[in-house]
């Protein structure tokens, strides 16, 4: 395969989970790239030019040559599709049902548990911001988060399933919201949060989201 022209479009804060999701896919899978920074602040992602690049204006955006492709989980996928087993490194897992249910954890965290990315932004997972006690609505939300995934982690598992695969990284995010503010969780989950966090393609995306 010949080599192939990668750029990750990322909040030049680097406080964004999605493109952490798809920084940290990018370097499971050894693919070089380079990183080009967009201010959502200054509003880069409304401007004309990236707005050629993405039809949702939003990060992450990846472009592969002439390949255009916005949506952290559509990228994962379409990279594991792309460059796929045994010559790279897989994302999702290998059997079909546990790659449907990762998906489905993707899709949980994406579409759900809104009170708690208001209340528990990424700057307490990046920038060590403590905030006030969860509102009754993100108690609630925790709660509900809490009680999905005691079926899946509660035996002290490191995984999800029997390997990694990038809805390990996308669910240890969502808990550190919580752990890393102080709030009271089970210790299973706060155990599989650390060492989510251990995993050096994630330290290599903390290492530039705290420079």
């Amino acid at each position: 395969m010949s080599q192939k022209t990668i750029t990750l479009y990322t909040d030049s804060d680097f406080f964004s989970p999605y493109v952490m999701s798809v920084f940290v896919s990018l370097v499971e899978k050894a693919l070089p790239f380079s990183l080009h920074t967009i201010s959502l602040s200054a509003g880069e992602n409304l401007q004309e030019a990236y707005t050629r690049l993405s039809a949702t204006r939003r990060v992450p955006t990846l472009v592969i040559d002439d390949f255009q492709l916005s949506e952290s989980s559509a990228i994962s996928e379409y990279l594991d599709e792309r460059f796929p087993a045994p010559e790279y490194a897989r994302l999702y897992p290998q059997d079909k049902q546990e790659r449907a249910r990762a998906r489905e954890i993707q899709a949980w965290l994406r579409s759900d548990f809104m009170p708690i990315r208001t209340e528990r932004s990424t700057e307490v997972v990046f920038a060590g911001l403590r905030l006030p006690p969860l509102s009754d609505s993100g108690q609630q939300a925790a709660n509900k988060l809490i009680s999905g995934l005691e079926r899946l982690l509660s035996d002290g598992r490191r995984y999800l399933f029997s390997e990694w695969c990038i809805a390990d990284t996308d669910l240890a995010l969502m808990i550190n919201r919580l752990v890393l503010n102080g709030d009271n969780l089970p210790e299973y989950l706060r155990q599989y949060a650390s060492y989510q966090w251990q995993r050096p393609s994630v330290q290599q995306w903390l290492a530039l989201s705290q420079k």
